[in-house]
């Protein structure tokens, strides 16, 4: 039964190669599209789940009222884990994890710059990073404690056991390896080659415990019996406790199986996050599956006359319904699995092109027996989706009425063909649609004014003893050419690392709090970077020695203030007096996707952590770095010379909204190719069922370019549906996702008419092979049998 089953399958698949070809085609391309949309959700669901400790694990958060708005935050105060540790039963570990740090790790003669994290000791104990080498009770216990991942310490030691051994950090204090962990996983919030213990951020100096720095992370571990609902009462009038600045602000935890799909608050309510993507990848996912069945089903169903008579034939002998719906799904899933086996050759492909386009590190984990079940089950699941239309309908055909020629209906208004090409379309036209007002959402962000001059603009940080030797690089790296301008600052130009509610003005209301932007400068930022002065100057200290304390407001922050004349005005930052002497058009520090806030640019009295530096546009660019490099190592030998170009930073803020585009276009890429077989498919099928109408057409004198239109015009009805539909779709998705971005497009009516053209175009590009050729075949071929 089974040989017999499969040679008849294999036979109708050898005898339509073409048909065969589509069809596996068709299913491969849109399997291998879900199942690498399906490894991406997969990832994003998984993040942090692999903890033992999940579900008892939470994050602290802030919540306050600043600039009008309820704003919610997951930076914390230093003092805060002690505090929980000390305060509540309920909690049975509270550890701190501080802002990624580099450092120089001197080995022998070898020096890189490594990035890793501070953490409490108590941190592998938390989380379960398992240790290859160490104990994760003790790796972190002393103060001159590392843990390395495997990685690095292959790297700093090659071959070598590095338990135990010594590793100078910036030249100055020597860690022992206490640990080796395992490198960390692609699904983790975490990203580090290194830890240190918090002890020695309190040997340096680096430890507080002022309510009002909300510098670290704090996570939370709580008992195993312990209920969120009895702490979070408790944890909503913390700050008011210890915090008498800040008495109206609120604190809680936030659960980890939230923290990488959940953890984005409106008004102090969670809404959103990246949920909404995954949620939009799995429908993706779905409909390009289900649009490669549909297209499997249309091409089998317009074939349906080739095997009609042995549907007939197969009836009139005595087989039932249900033997030939069973072998019709059994065809189907043969050609699912090869299918199938194409699409898995497909993955593996495209997958490293996959995780450059999404930014991942997806894999296919071999080993896993729960994969192989996945996949079996995903081809048997199309098979059956593909193959379960075509089955009932062919087998429902009647015999009287197949073997008589009088079983199909050509000219009806709706069938189910037509209904599955047009929500194919609909599909297509949506993300063609969308992924050009993604498109433009980014050029119109691109083209916003920075506010500044970014060509030919890089930093450095101030590492070792630049900071020491910052006069004499300066000074050289002007005399030789190389740079125009140069400057030191608190951050890079394209980043805000400070910001606060706490500055005071003549005149500001106490229950005032504003958000404003804190940067520091010493001199010559308004000519290095290029910033537009609207009133005052620029900070001078060989003119004006007093510009240590003085300070520069841009437009948002005098409007801020409700400063009439800024110039001279005193502001209150840090337990210092600052004087305005100057005020720029406001500038993009942080998101372009939205409007820029109050910002203090304040003098030398200020801190400092990278410089600026305006590279001579006389001169090639190459000759400039490789000068500047030798005379950074001339005062800063044990460093590398480490610049960023400030342009490329800036533009690495499109990268999200960039990718999304490029996702949305190889989708609807995917989607059309896809539904050009199918609609290949449907113009078989009408050429096939009107062949004889044709060629009466055609001995009554019809051209071949009226046959071609009377087989094309069927199509393009289908194709004007589908572009209502899809507008309408479209409009609604591209306002709901515009409406995050306060700087947005507007939607304009000709990307609809061009979405809609370029649908009917490759409409008629299809079918129009089809039609021709039904149009020039010899009517007395087409009417021989009459």
């Amino acid at each position: 039964m089974i040989r017999n089953f499969l040679k008849v399958a294999f036979r109708n698949l050898f005898r339509n190669k073409a048909f065969t070809f589509i069809n596996i085609a068709g299913l491969a391309v849109g399997m291998a599209s879900a199942m690498l949309i399906l490894l991406w959700v997969q990832n994003e669901l998984s993040y942090d789940q692999f903890h033992a400790k999940k579900d008892r694990i939470y994050e602290a958060w802030n919540r306050a009222e600043y600039s009008g708005k309820l704003q919610s935050w997951n930076t914390t105060p230093k003092v805060l884990a002690r505090t929980l540790e000390k305060d509540f039963p309920e909690v049975e570990r509270a550890v701190r994890v501080n802002w990624p740090s580099s450092y120089l790790f001197s080995i022998g003669d070898k020096r890189l710059t490594i990035k890793g994290n501070v953490v409490d000791p108590g941190f592998l104990q938390v989380f379960s990073f398992p240790l290859i080498n160490g104990n994760p009770k003790t790796a972190l216990k002393d103060v001159g404690s590392i843990v390395l991942t495997e990685k690095l310490a292959k790297k700093l030691f090659g071959d070598q056991d590095p338990m135990g051994k010594t590793i100078k950090l910036d030249n100055k204090d020597n860690f022992t390896v206490s640990g080796i962990v395992k490198d960390l996983p692609n699904n983790t919030r975490f990203n580090f080659e290194y830890l240190l213990s918090w002890h020695y951020l309190k040997k340096i100096g680096q430890d507080d415990e002022y309510w009002g720095n909300n510098s670290t992370r704090t996570y939370v571990l709580l008992k195993p019996n312990a209920q969120l609902s009895s702490i979070a009462p408790k944890l909503k009038t913390l700050r008011a406790r210890y915090d008498k600045d800040d008495a109206k602000g609120q604190m809680f935890i936030y659960p980890m199986n939230r923290w990488r799909l959940y953890s984005s608050f409106v008004e102090g309510v969670e809404e959103g996050g990246r949920i909404t993507f995954v949620k939009l990848f799995g429908i993706i996912a779905v409909f390009i599956l289900l649009i490669a069945c549909i297209n499997f089903m249309n091409l089998s169903t317009a074939r349906s006359e080739k095997r009609a008579k042995e549907v007939g034939v197969r009836k009139v002998v005595g087989a039932h319904k249900s033997s030939l719906i069973s072998q019709f799904i059994g065809e189907s899933i043969l050609i699912s699995l090869m299918a199938g086996i194409v699409a898995f050759f497909i993955v593996l492909l495209s997958l490293s092109g996959f995780n450059e386009l999404t930014d991942k590190k997806l894999f296919i984990d071999y080993a896993n027996p729960f994969l192989w079940l996945a996949i079996i089950g995903f081809i048997l699941f199309t098979g059956i989706l593909a193959g379960s239309y075509p089955a009932f309908f062919l087998s429902s055909f009647q015999p009287v009425k197949v073997l008589k020629g009088t079983f199909t209906k050509v000219n009806a208004l709706v069938t189910p063909r037509k209904v599955l090409v047009v929500l194919q379309f609909t599909f297509a036209i949506t993300l063609i649609i969308c992924t050009i007002i993604v498109k433009q959402q980014i050029d119109h962000a691109q083209n916003k004014e920075a506010g500044y001059n970014k060509n030919n603009l890089i930093y450095h940080p101030l590492t070792g003893d630049i900071e020491k030797n910052y006069t004499l690089i300066k000074n050289e790296l002007l005399e030789s050419g190389v740079a125009t301008s140069i400057t030191k600052t608190s951050a890079p130009l394209t980043q805000g690392w400070s910001n606060t509610w706490g500055i005071g003005w003549k005149g500001k209301d106490p229950n005032d709090k504003t958000i404003i932007d804190r940067f520091c400068a010493d001199e010559g930022l308004g000519t290095t970077a290029g910033l537009q002065f609207v009133e005052g100057r620029d900070f001078n200290l060989k003119e004006y020695p007093t510009d240590s304390l003085a300070v520069i407001l841009n437009q948002s922050a005098v409007k801020a203030m409700n400063f009439k004349q800024p110039i001279g005005q005193l502001i209150n930052d840090n337990g210092k007096e600052w004087h305005v002497v100057g005020v720029i058009k406001d500038f993009i520090l942080q998101s372009p996707y939205h409007p820029t806030v109050p910002m203090v640019i304040e003098g030398s009295k200020g801190w400092f952590n990278v410089m600026h530096i305006k590279l001579n546009s006389d001169r090639q660019t190459a000759q400039n770095l490789k000068k500047a490099e030798s005379i950074f190592k001339k005062y800063n030998a044990e460093y590398p010379f480490e610049y960023q170009f400030v342009d490329a930073e800036y533009a690495a803020k499109f990268e999200d909204e960039e990718r999304t585009g490029k996702l949305a276009a190889l989708f609807a890429g995917l989607t059309i190719f896809i539904s050009c077989l199918g609609l290949f498919g449907l113009a078989t099928y009408i050429a096939e069922n009107r062949t004889k109408e044709i060629g009466v057409r055609k001995v009554l004198g019809a051209s071949v370019l009226s046959l071609t239109a009377l087989l094309s015009k069927e199509f393009l009805k289908l194709i004007l549906v589908s572009f209502v539909i899809a507008a309408l779709i479209a409009w609604y998705a591209m306002s709901s996702w515009l409406e995050q971005y306060p700087y947005r497009v507007s939607i304009q009516w000709w990307v609809f008419a061009l979405s809609g053209l370029i649908a009917l175009l490759i409409t008629l590009l299809t079918v129009s092979y089809q039609a021709i050729r039904a149009a020039l075949m010899n009517p007395v071929k087409s009417l021989k049998a009459e």
